[in-house]
Parts: C-alpha cells; sequence; structure tokens
C-alpha cells in the first residue's frame, strides 16, 4: 500500500526528542514508530494500552522521580534480578 497520507502534530520539544532518542536505539524513523502506533490502533479499534489519570501514590512518586528523589540504582540487569529475587 503507498503511503501517501501526511499528518501534523504539534508535541512538546523535550518529549520529541525523548522519543527520537529511544526510536533511534530501535532503528526506527519517528515517522516508521508514528505508523506502528496507527496500525495498532487501528487494529485494536482503541489506543492498545491503558490511559488513566494516576493516582495520588503514583503522581507522587512520578514527581520525585523527576526531581530525582528516591530513586534506585542498580549497576545492570543482572544485579536489578538479583535484587529482585533476595
Amino acid at each position: 500500500m503507498s503511503k501517501t497520507a501526511t499528518i501534523q502534530a504539534r508535541v512538546e520539544p523535550e518529549i520529541k526528542e525523548k522519543a527520537h532518542r529511544i526510536f533511534k536505539k530501535m532503528n526506527l524513523s519517528m515517522s516508521e514508530a508514528i505508523s506502528i502506533y496507527l496500525t495498532q490502533v487501528a487494529l485494536h479499534d482503541g489506543i492498545p494500552f491503558d490511559v488513566h489519570i494516576p493516582n495520588a501514590l503514583t503522581e507522587e512518586t512520578l514527581l520525585k522521580s523527576d526531581r530525582g528523589e528516591d530513586i534506585h540504582q542498580v549497576s545492570d540487569v543482572d544485579e536489578l534480578f538479583r535484587e529482585l529475587d533476595s
């Protein structure tokens, strides 16, 4: 199928840049990633993930994370699984 439709969207520059970095790691262009999302919307007949307002605890946790507070770090995935198994 020929790709001839054009979509324009305004997003916050920080969100666009963060998404771009993630897609680059996945070897995807922004256009390919958006196409994947829209395909999933069509296949699921709706948004392909839950969208909801976070509860108070989740909201506070996200705000703390944004401020760099109460963040637990590990050196690699193996350390993470060792901690989760203990």
